[in-house]
């Protein structure tokens, strides 16, 4: 069966300098189209870094 496309998307933040996702999260797609960019902490690199939106597989 077909799954229908909903409003509200799950997306993982990947580390822009480690590449590992790191967190997941929900995402409106109506309100934001854009990709979402957080400066969030990597518990790999022990600071804070830039996390960007990547599909969940």
């Amino acid at each position: 069966m077909a799954s229908k496309k909903t409003v509200v998307e799950l997306i993982a933040l990947q580390c822009s300098e480690c590449k590992r996702k790191n967190y997941t999260t929900a995402k409106n797609r109506r309100n934001t189209q854009e990709k979402l960019e957080l400066k969030k902490y990597c518990p790999f690199d022990r600071k804070h870094t830039l996390h960007k939106e990547t599909k969940i597989k």
